[in-house]
């Protein structure tokens, strides 16, 4: 029997399935909740925009508005003129860099040792991998704070780094993706004489594009928004990251909200561009992961 979305006979036209009016209206709905739910979501970035384009009078007046009177850059002016924004959003990008580098490394290598090699204990380590991730990270932040002292490296950027050179969650996703590669391939490689190293970078990494993509999205948006231990770790304004400069600059007697809204606006740049690029791969990667 044939489809009924299929032609039946040589040239003739296939049949157009009717869409009924309450399918239509079903569809209809979806989209207008769709639209609305956008809009409600793309709301409090629309305000930060106008808030960070409007003049001072425009954000200290009682009168809501929706739209800036006058469209200016002094809010930007003023952050890098009275603040060091500029250094503040130059550590952000090294500590970043520095940090997304040192974990994604590290997550594929432990995900790749996890999914294709065996050793002694691996099921034991791996849970004991993921049981880390029940533990608040608050509770860690003492130790943190003892280990980093005692290394000599607290109040530099090496304090914020080393802690942060590893994620139990990126292990995990590594794990899942590297696991559901084919045996085969790898067995191939060493029949052909390859080791462990290079198959993991012949062979794993070329492979694994989508992951990488999804740990270094994830990783760039948790350690430039992360706030809690560059606080701590951190004693000279010279090294602020982004997230403590909008701290410093609300004031003993009121805040400038102008330039705060301004300096977050330019924080959240760079990840809105990061995600817009990688995308596609994001989305690929944690389909592959078995993450829903």
């Amino acid at each position: 029997m044939a489809h009924p979305l299929t032609a039946r006979g040589n040239g003739a036209a296939p049949r157009v399935r009717r869409v009924s009016p309450a399918q239509r209206a079903s569809s209809i709905a979806r989209l207008v909740t769709a639209v609305v739910v956008g809009l409600v979501m793309m709301f409090p970035l629309y305000w930060m925009i106008t808030i960070a384009f409007s003049p001072s009078a425009d954000v200290v007046s009682r009168e809501l508005r929706v739209w800036p009177s006058e469209w200016t850059l002094d809010n930007f002016r003023t952050i890098f003129g009275t603040f060091p924004a500029a250094t503040w959003f130059g550590n952000s990008v090294v500590v970043t860099a520095i940090i997304t580098i040192l974990t994604v490394s590290v997550n594929l290598l432990a995900g790749y040792a996890f999914a294709k090699l065996d050793f002694r204990g691996k099921g034991f380590v791996f849970l004991l991998v993921l049981s880390t991730m029940m533990v608040p990270v608050q509770v860690l932040m003492v130790a943190q704070f003892r280990l980093v002292t005692q290394l000599g490296i607290y109040g530099t950027f090496w304090a914020v780094i080393f802690p942060s050179a590893a994620s139990a969650f990126g292990i995990f996703l590594a794990r899942q993706f590297i696991i559901a590669i084919p045996d085969e391939l790898l067995e191939a490689a060493k029949m052909d004489g390859a080791g462990t190293i290079r198959i993991f970078l012949q062979i794993i990494l070329p492979l694994c594009k989508p992951l990488i993509a999804v740990l270094v999205l994830l990783t760039v948006m948790y350690q430039w928004n992360d706030f809690a231990w560059p606080l701590i770790a951190l004693k000279d304004a010279q090294l602020f990251t982004l997230p403590i400069g909008l701290l410093y600059l609300q004031g003993q007697y009121g805040a400038d909200y102008g330039a705060i809204m301004a300096l977050a606006l330019l924080s959240i740049t760079p990840i809105v561009i990061m995600f817009l690029a990688f995308q596609k791969y994001f989305v690929q990667g944690l389909a592959r992961s078995g993450i829903r």
